[in-house]
């Protein structure tokens, strides 16, 4: 068997969550590979609303494992508050919840130390979800960091106080003890709650599964766009995004990886600093946040909106290897006549079609094509054959565009309101 890989292609919030929901039936495990509470993954079905930031978005099917990978790094605080949320639903998340012992740890310092980078940053903040990831993937990479499988080492107390300690050294003399005296007994508390959750060596877990002919699914936080390596830097996150964040993140070989299915909107949205080529700072992007409900599931910051990057789309397909696309949020579009489409970037007078190095300082034109609108509500739409023509033009088009087939489309939040096709 192979890992199945699902993604954003985009700078997150493309609905990954909605898809996993929607094909976990499918599979037998779901495992999130990277990424920490900063994720917002949102799940909408029976007129409900759920919103996942660590946990995998499987967890509402019964017959489905979820694991949550050596490549995450976890808040006990965040992660309890929505274990406790989802077991008052009538979720029994112990059941089919599991954690890597390798899963990095965040600790209450590492959040102070997040929030008195960004204020040092002052204009030239990235909009840093102020979590505490970034400086819990630093003390990864240095090897100070301290992991899931450390809370059963008798000396974990003075582990956790030297790390403390050394952050504390770094922040000098900034105001971090009254948010301690705040969060530090909580976090030892979250900690205890998250006792009954299994600890596994994950990666062993995965590749058993996979041998014995379980179906897995990783599924990724984020987008390809913020990828530490290939993303928008520096205004990105502090993981791997893409596909090969499968491998490290989860202990899957190369040669294990199945079907990449990457999840882009109709349009385009950011939250956040950094550069957005299709960026529309008017009125037509107001509407489309609007209508959209383009708002972070995170932050609930008010996300940026623009039309649809081609060039950037088919630099993120190219990096994952996608197989096969989720077009979201169709029925955002239904009340334009015209949707235009970015197909080039201008630069320097020159056209290319392609993502190049460090667009941040670069003076960028987006060159458009006009396509035609479908100018009809979608959301009730079933079957791709009651479509309007201009809406399967517009399908058409852009796998034409990617030159990867669209196995799915959303015409609206719910998991209801997604098409699969042949």
């Amino acid at each position: 068997m192979k890992v199945d890989v699902l993604l954003g292609l985009q700078w997150g919030d493309e609905g990954k969550g909605k898809i996993v929901d929607v094909v976990t039936p499918d599979y037998d495990i779901i495992a999130r590979f990277q990424g920490g509470p900063n994720a917002g993954h949102t799940l909408i079905f029976e007129g409900q609303k759920q919103v996942l930031h660590t946990i995998p978005s499987g967890i509402f099917r019964k017959d489905a494992i979820n694991v949550i990978g050596n490549g995450v790094v976890i808040d006990p605080i965040t992660l309890k508050a929505e274990i406790e949320a989802l077991n008052a639903k009538g979720v029994d998340v112990a059941l089919n919840l599991k954690i890597s012992k390798k899963a990095h740890l965040i600790l209450p310092t590492h959040k102070v130390l997040d929030k008195a980078s960004e204020e040092a940053k002052g204009k030239k903040k990235i909009g840093s979800t102020l979590k505490g990831i970034g400086p819990t993937y630093m003390d990864k990479t240095g090897r100070n960091g301290l992991r899931m499988g450390d809370t059963e080492s008798p000396n974990f107390k003075e582990k956790y106080n030297n790390l403390a300690d050394k952050h504390k050294g770094i922040l000098g003399d900034y105001d971090y003890q009254s948010i301690l005296d705040e969060t530090e007994s909580k976090w030892f508390e979250a900690l205890e709650f998250l006792s009954n959750i299994e600890l596994i060596d994950s990666e062993q877990y995965i590749n058993d599964a996979i041998v014995s002919g379980k179906k897995v699914l990783a599924e990724g936080a984020q987008g390809t766009m913020l990828d530490i390596d290939f993303g928008t830097y520096p205004f990105v996150t502090s993981s791997n995004t893409v596909t090969a964040g499968t491998c490290t993140g989860l202990g899957v070989a190369p040669n294990r990886i199945g079907e990449v299915i990457g999840i882009f909107k109709a349009y385009c949205t950011r939250v956040g600093s950094g550069p957005f080529p299709t960026e529309l700072d008017d009125a037509v992007g107001e509407e489309i946040r609007k209508i959209g409900h383009e708002y972070g599931a995170t932050t609930g910051r008010d996300r940026r909106c623009g039309w649809i990057d081609l060039p950037a789309l088919k630099y993120a397909c190219m990096i994952n290897g996608a197989t096969q696309l989720s077009m979201m949020k169709a029925d955002v579009l239904d009340t334009f006549g015209t949707i235009q489409v970015c197909t080039h970037y201008e630069i320097n007078g020159e056209r290319v079609d392609y993502l190049p190095y460090d667009i941040t300082d670069l003076d960028i034109k987006p060159v458009y094509t006009e396509v035609e609108g479908w100018s009809e509500d979608l959301t009730g739409l079933r079957d791709l054959k009651d479509a309007p023509e201009a809406f399967l033009n517009y399908i058409t088009y852009l796998e034409g565009q990617l030159n990867v087939p669209i196995s799915i489309v959303s015409v609206g939040p719910d998991r209801e309101q997604t098409i699969i096709r042949n």
